[in-house]
């Protein structure tokens, strides 16, 4: 019983290590994603700085199997997507694939007013 549950344990550590890691690699691409002027327009760090903490994260997943540090790296992931990427889209005009405002029966002109 001991050995099943060890291997559990075990399977859901593993679990635990490849999400931290696939978050912080979308964290790493997001932020590689963003143009470097609307850092300083949203008043955060540059992007240089996020791209080398979110890559050590990265890296730490990936070749350093210490729980404390790969926490850290989470830490420092969790603050991109809830500090950083916000306010990154709020002055980059939204994200990818939205509609930037206007209505539905907007042409490329403008708004179509049916002839009127």
């Amino acid at each position: 019983m001991g050995v099943v549950l060890m291997a559990g344990f075990a399977g859901l550590m593993w679990l635990l290590y490849l999400a931290m890691l696939a978050f912080a690699v979308v964290a790493l691409v997001m932020a590689a994603l963003f143009r470097d002027d609307a850092y300083r327009a949203a008043d955060k760090q540059n992007k240089g700085f996020w791209l080398i903490i979110l890559g050590i994260a990265v890296a730490v997943n990936l070749l350093v199997p210490m729980l404390f540090l790969q926490l850290a790296g989470l830490v420092a992931s969790i603050v991109f997507f809830v500090d950083v990427r916000p306010a990154l889209r709020q002055v980059s005009g939204g994200g990818w694939g939205r509609r930037r405002g206007g209505s539905s029966s907007d042409g490329p002109y403008g708004p179509y007013n049916g002839g009127r």
